[in-house]
């Protein structure tokens, strides 16, 4: 057998919260680039502005892996690289069935639950909290792996600060016109509350939910709330949290989401980085303050929690932690057949 990834491609499968997390970290194509935040704009073909997309090796190997039969629609996962330098353990671009993005806080789990696991960041049988550290397109993150009898336990991840940047947007839905509010957190969200659009966050309202997001995302696109000073790499809605309120915890809010991010992709976790989104916006309400924790629950019943720490700068961002757990679910050896008439695949 010949041509491209004849020789494999290993994977290692982990889920966080019930999302899949894919990862690759051997064998992969050059990913050009000084920094990880270069690499991604690589792989996304952007070549700068006014230049038109030019996808390359890696966007082949994310849709080979992403794609049906090997991966399916909901499908997410992150390519290995190295970090910008000395001070991180590694490096990831995400990607999902549309393309790379810029932040994922629940890969952020799966790999640094990896990381120990697999030996990469060594851990003592003693150890009960390790750090990782870990180079994504937004910035540096944090992560600390939980340990007990030997064994990974639960992870909390510190993220890039999170900040509002525009409230109670007026959008037009096939719902009825809703208010959203934009925050940034490696990526941009958009908030909107489900009983807005007359919906409750549910397995059974997926279609409308789905279809909601889609057009709240699209909606957007454009709004100054959602471009960030650092580009158009972290411009733009990313994700779309349509949320509820529950009964408080004796420990602080509790609240239910789906995140429509992409176009169209369910998260099947309450998202980590929509998390933080959340936790900059609960505390710009007075609802979340300091030592307060938020019990965030998906849309299937796995749950994270997250807080703000003290002392951040709403205008600079605000520091946010999410804690959650990864599971190693399988490792797989994939192929591309030279003569496959399928070839990386197919999305339904």
């Amino acid at each position: 057998m010949t041509g491209p990834f004849a020789d494999g491609i290993r994977v290692i499968d982990y889920h966080t919260a019930g999302e899949p997390f894919r990862i690759v970290a051997d064998g992969l194509p050059p990913a050009p680039g000084d920094t990880v935040a270069e690499r991604c704009a690589t792989a996304i073909g952007a070549g700068g502005s006014g230049t038109a997309p030019r996808p390359g090796p890696l966007d082949t190997l994310r849709r080979l892996l992403v794609q049906e039969p090997r991966g399916h629609a909901g499908m997410y996962g992150g390519f290995v690289v190295p970090p910008d330098d000395d001070g991180a353990h590694l490096g990831v671009l995400f990607w999902h069935k549309d393309g790379f993005s810029t932040a994922c806080g629940h890969g952020t789990i799966a790999l640094a639950a990896w990381a120990v696991d697999s030996g990469l960041v060594p851990a003592g049988e003693d150890d009960r909290d390790v750090p990782v550290r870990i180079d994504v397109p937004s910035g540096r993150v944090t992560a600390t792996v939980h340990r007990s009898a030997g064994r990974t336990t639960g992870v909390t991840f510190r993220n890039v600060p999170a900040r509002v940047t525009a409230r109670k947007v007026p959008v037009a839905t096939g719902l009825g016109v809703v208010e959203a509010d934009l925050a940034h957190a490696g990526a941009c969200y958009a908030s909107v509350a489900a009983r807005d659009l007359g919906l409750s966050v549910k397995k059974a309202s997926l279609p409308e939910l789905t279809r909601a997001g889609r057009e709240i995302r699209h909606a957007l696109a454009g709004h100054p709330g959602t471009w960030h000073p650092d580009g158009p790499l972290l411009s733009g809605v990313y994700g779309v949290i349509l949320h509820e309120d529950l009964p408080d915890t004796p420990e602080g809010p509790r609240q239910r989401n789906v995140t429509v991010f992409a176009d169209g992709q369910i998260d099947r976790s309450p998202c980590g980085s929509g998390t933080s989104a959340r936790l900059a916006l609960l505390a710009a309400d007075g609802l979340l303050e300091e030592g307060r924790v938020l019990t965030h629950e998906s849309i299937a019943g796995t749950v994270f929690t997250g807080r703000v720490l003290p002392g951040g700068d709403p205008a600079d961002g605000l520091v946010t932690e999410v804690t959650g757990t990864a599971h190693r679910t399988g490792e797989t050896l994939f192929t591309l057949d030279p003569d496959d008439p399928v070839g990386t695949g197919f999305l339904l």
